[in-house]
């Protein structure tokens, strides 16, 4: 089951694309952050999202929000696919141990071994703010994004 809301965010330490480790709790008291969990890298569903997120980084920007993805995928796999689709955003590979931070997260779905599609959104105190998660399958609306933003503001 996913972590509710209004509380504290799990740290976590995890490489980005470009073998830089990544604290989550190095962002508490200087700006807010989505976590965006993501299946595959590669895959299309997730690749649509991504682009989507891409093609929209003003949404995050405006709202002074750092976008992080996160899968099961190695850094490898990401900065390839970063370079690839023009991703300029952050990429955490929660590879090994495998989808430790998705499990903390309660995201991980064990007999597939990735994470689900789920975002949260922390406020600069690290609490939880919001979060969704969509079907298997399905894709996450940039209105959803819109209305959690929205949202993430009006607790600040």
């Amino acid at each position: 089951m996913a972590l509710a809301t209004d509380i504290m965010a799990p740290d976590f330490d995890l490489p980005n694309q470009f073998g830089e480790h990544i604290r989550l709790s190095e962002f508490r008291g200087v700006k807010p952050v989505a976590l965006v969990f993501f299946p595959l890298a590669f895959s299309s569903t997730c690749t649509g999202e991504l682009c989507a997120l891409r093609d929209n980084l003003a949404l995050f920007a405006e709202a002074g929000v750092e976008l992080m993805g996160i899968s099961v995928d190695s850094k490898a796999t990401l900065r390839a696919w970063a370079e690839q689709e023009g991703y300029t955003f952050t990429l955490l590979a929660d590879f090994w141990p495998h989808g430790d931070v998705a499990k903390e997260y309660g995201v991980f779905i064990e007999e597939k071994g990735f994470a689900n599609r789920a975002t949260f959104l922390i406020d600069s105190a690290g609490v939880i703010r919001s979060s969704f998660i969509t079907a298997p399958g399905e894709a996450r609306s940039l209105e959803t994004y819109r209305e959690a933003l929205a949202q993430l503001r009006a607790t600040v």
